[in-house]
């Protein structure tokens, strides 16, 4: 009797054993799939357009599109470079958003771009824009530059230029 006690314990144990292991199978068959890690946008992601608006004057609208399949982190602001300018155009820092802006695929952030002012100085027309994104720690740029249409004439641009912090809606980013 002392052999079925110590068998009948054995075969519950591992009746257990195999009850926990197949509940754990289906457990995890069952988890949600673990979505990939959001990526630095890039211009290899987004597409990026300028639109003219009509207020503010002397004003750009920027929109990064994210085109990719992974949603994406637009960091700080865009670095803009018009024409062959030698320097990044300044960021507003009054316009740094609570939170990285996030871009899920077909979603959109916005900058505003203030083109020039009457204080402003060495003004040109200029004919071009290159569009970095900045890198998570916001000292660099994340890849190549993406190209953005300028209306067909250019654009004035002076000493007085600026660039707002990606936002998550246009009205936001063209407060500025």
């Amino acid at each position: 009797m002392r052999l079925t006690t110590k068998a009948a314990a054995a075969a519950a144990a591992i009746a257990a054993t195999v009850s926990l292991t197949a509940l754990g199978g289906a457990a995890s068959a069952a988890a949600p799939s673990v979505k990939a890690a959001p990526v630095t946008c890039t211009s290899a992601t987004t597409k990026v357009t300028v639109e003219e608006v009509s207020r503010p004057i002397n004003h750009l609208l920027l929109k990064a599109k994210n085109t990719g399949t992974k949603t994406c982190y637009a960091y700080g602001a865009p670095y803009l470079r018009f024409d062959n300018g030698q320097a990044a155009t300044p960021w507003v820092e009054d316009s740094r958003p609570q939170a990285v802006v996030t871009l899920k695929p077909g979603q959109t952030a916005y900058a505003g771009i203030g083109t020039s002012s009457p204080e402003g100085t060495d003004g040109y027309q200029a004919h071009d824009l290159g569009v970095y994104f900045s890198n998570r720690a916001m000292n660099g740029n994340a890849g190549g530059p993406a190209a953005a249409a300028l209306p067909q004439d250019g654009v004035y641009v002076d000493s007085s230029a600026f660039v707002t912090y990606w936002q998550t809606s246009a009205s936001t980013a063209l407060e500025w």
